[in-house]
């Protein structure tokens, strides 16, 4: 398969890659089951960087266009037979079709609107801009004699003692600012993490994880394990009997909406004290949780430094940003020390003005305020499947983050439920491992971030007319 870019596309390269194979997959010309050119042959044809390839393809991942198959490769999984377009604010941004391949015939009209319930988006409409103007503006007069120079690449340490206290008052994570690692996404720290390990050939991953995660995993030469994590049963058994000493989780808001159990905590803590692993802790969405107490971070139980916790700016404040941060145990800092040379933080002068956004209380009260905004979405949400789509849709608990679980007791496939709803201009996606799937009624993703209280209303009604057919909600 030959990808050829369009020589007019305006953007960053990796955008460009994106909705160039978007738009072969919203065309139809790239079919269900159609395979992605591997990176290596891909960098061939386009002398693209491996960089800009991995990032177009996460894009495509996450937005649930393509699907990882361990060992097999990248496939598209969707092909709805319609263009879309979708609000220039959001990160990805879906207003320009891309141009087909150009032995292609004419894409079909573009229609106006479309209800993106991305697991990507967050609320644009409440980000202080004018707080944020106000501490950039000032982190540059304060830091002036500093511009022309490089940052520690460990992270800005002002910053990093501003975060250890947040952590330890909002998820009870102990550490020290010297323990924080400043970065630029998910896929540096795991970067940084493959190499730190030394040993680990092999990682755990929550069966309905999201493809990203493993697919990044499997970038820097880790083999990837799907474990499927129920309540009350015994995860630590099912890695006692593999070669592995790594696990990757997201405690606080799994996939599958709720949080993880304090026995399979307590399990976890003991399977890596025992074996001298490491669990990885992807705390990606802990600030919000909108019923019951705070769940504190499952680095807080750690007594024995086996807990490497993950954090980002992107589901409270923004994904423009590109800033996330890792807290390492002790025991790994001075192998740290050995890999600076591989370590590049994000812009100093983006980490000079959290850290006055911080001090100046500024992100508290945001997340106070994205907290309430994101607790209201949910609740229109759930009003509305009730509403519109309750005789045969189930919503999973849903206590915290920024999606919902449903599972539609139907005869169609999920792939049939997302083409039904794309049909209808509304986006809603599939869980990465289908495989673990297999038997059961579908389950889907529904983000409620990035939308308004009237597009969930006018997106779940839309969603109620597309799977209205007799044959699909009979099961």
């Amino acid at each position: 398969m030959e990808i050829i870019l369009p020589d007019d596309e305006q953007g960053p390269l990796y955008r460009v890659l994106y909705r160039h194979i978007r738009g072969l997959i919203q065309a139809g010309i790239l079919e269900n089951g159609t395979k992605l050119p591997s990176i290596r042959s891909l960098r061939e044809q386009t002398t693209l960087s491996k960089t800009t390839i991995e990032t177009a393809y996460h894009m495509l991942l996450e937005e649930g266009y393509i699907i990882s198959r361990p060992r097999a490769g990248l496939f598209v999984i969707q092909a709805p037979s319609s263009s879309i377009a979708a609000d220039s604010s959001r990160e990805y941004s879906l207003v320009k079709q891309a141009p087909a391949h150009r032995h292609a015939g004419p894409l079909p009209v573009q229609k106006e609107r479309v209800i993106d319930f991305s697991l990507l988006a967050v609320d644009g409409a409440s980000f202080p801009i004018r707080a944020w103007k106000s501490v950039l503006h000032d982190a540059l007069n304060i830091n002036s004699s500093s511009i022309h120079q490089y940052g520690d690449p460990r992270g800005e340490l002002g910053l990093r003692m501003h975060l250890s206290h947040y952590l330890k008052q909002s998820r009870g994570v102990n550490c020290l600012p010297e323990q924080i690692v400043i970065g630029s996404g998910l896929s540096y720290s795991i970067q940084i993490l493959s190499k730190l390990l030394d040993g680990v050939t092999s990682i755990a991953v929550e069966q309905a994880g999201i493809a990203q995660v493993r697919t990044i995993f499997q970038q820097h030469n880790l083999q990837v394990t799907p474990i499927p994590m129920d309540h009350n049963e015994l995860i630590t058994q099912k890695l006692e009997s593999k070669s592995i000493r790594a696990i990757y989780v997201t405690p606080t808001h799994r996939p599958i909406g709720n949080p993880l159990s304090y026995s399979i905590r307590q399990q976890l803590l003991h399977w890596a004290s025992c074996k001298i692993g490491y669990i990885i802790e992807d705390d990606y969405d802990g600030e919000f949780r909108y019923t019951g107490k705070t769940i504190p971070s499952l680095q807080s139980l750690d007594q024995q430094g086996t807990v490497i916790y993950i954090g980002t700016f992107s589901k409270a404040f923004t994904p423009a940003l590109r800033m996330n941060y890792m807290v390492l145990p002790i025991q790994l800092m001075n192998k740290l020390q050995s890999l600076e040379y591989a370590l590049a933080s994000p812009s100093r002068i983006d980490q000079w003005a959290m850290q006055l956004f911080m001090e100046r209380g500024h992100w508290s009260r945001h997340i106070r305020r994205v907290r309430q905004i994101y607790r209201k979405k949910l609740a229109k949400l759930m009003f509305c499947i009730e509403k519109y789509l309750s005789s045969y849709v189930q919503v999973s608990n849903v206590s915290a983050g920024l999606h919902a679980e449903i599972t539609v007791k139907t005869k169609a496939s999920t792939a049939e439920l997302i083409k039904l709803a794309a049909a209808e201009d509304v986006h809603v996606y599939a869980p990465q491992d289908l495989s673990s799937l297999e038997g059961s009624y579908p389950k889907l993703y529904i983000g409620f971030g990035g939308v308004t209280e009237a597009e969930i209303e006018q997106g779940i009604r839309l969603l109620a007319k597309a799977w209205s057919n007799p044959e699909v909600i009979s099961g």
